[in-house]
């Protein structure tokens, strides 16, 4: 990350109260460099400059970070190339995370990044939480992540019976999300996940409003 973007990512993420120390800047400066070599080759995001991949993948990846518990496991479901896993994980090191990917090459690309940013406790498990669901943690999770996974009833439907008691289910989502909402309903009613947390937010040099939605597992 050039120095403007270090700023760019400190500066903006402060105002949705994440403070970053210039040890995980380091680590994101790292993940970017990474990112930013291997879109050329493959198609990990549609994203076409380093200031969108900040603003639109790492920044919006990090909107839920202060409204998480900084201890426990973390799952992220569809992770494609690490969104919001690994912002996550390197704001909150002591979660201990599983990334869950169907797509071999975004894969190998999150154990690339992973060996460089020398994290611990965080593991990358090709499949789909619809069929490989046996393969994760037998006792739940205390955060489940996905973004841009499916419509909201069927994410519910996914993650709710991988969530620990008490546990977060956090959804990114458009300016559509009451409607959203009410379709979940009785999905969400099924599963007995309620409405926690809702972050109504823009992001830098955007129009439209994002959401933020979390969900507790009674």
């Amino acid at each position: 990350m050039k120095r403007d973007e270090i700023k760019l990512l400190s500066d903006k993420a402060f105002d949705y109260r994440v403070e970053l120390s210039w040890q995980q800047l380091n680590l994101f400066h790292i993940y970017l460099e990474e990112l930013w070599n291997w879109n050329q080759r493959i198609n990990l995001t549609g994203l076409s400059t380093r200031e969108k991949m900040v603003i639109d993948l790492f920044l919006d990846s990090l909107v839920p970070a202060p409204f998480l518990p900084k201890k426990g496991r973390m799952l992220d479901v569809g992770s494609g190339a690490g969104f919001p896993g690994l912002p996550l994980k390197i704001y909150c090191p002591q979660l201990k995370t599983h990334l869950i990917e169907a797509n071999s090459k975004k894969v190998n690309f999150l154990k690339q990044v992973i060996r460089l940013l020398r994290l611990n406790e965080i593991e990358v498990m090709r499949g789909r939480i619809e069929k490989d669901g046996s393969s994760l943690h037998p006792a739940g999770y205390h955060v489940i992540t996905a973004r841009a996974l499916a419509d909201l009833s069927q994410t519910v439907a996914w993650c709710a019976p991988f969530l620990a008691p008490g546990g977060l289910l956090v959804n990114f989502l458009g300016n559509r999300v009451e409607e959203d909402l009410r379709k979940s309903g009785p999905i969400r009613d099924k599963h007995r996940v309620i409405l926690y947390k809702m972050i109504p937010y823009l992001l830098p040099g955007k129009k439209t409003e994002r959401n933020t939605i979390i969900f507790k597992k009674m």
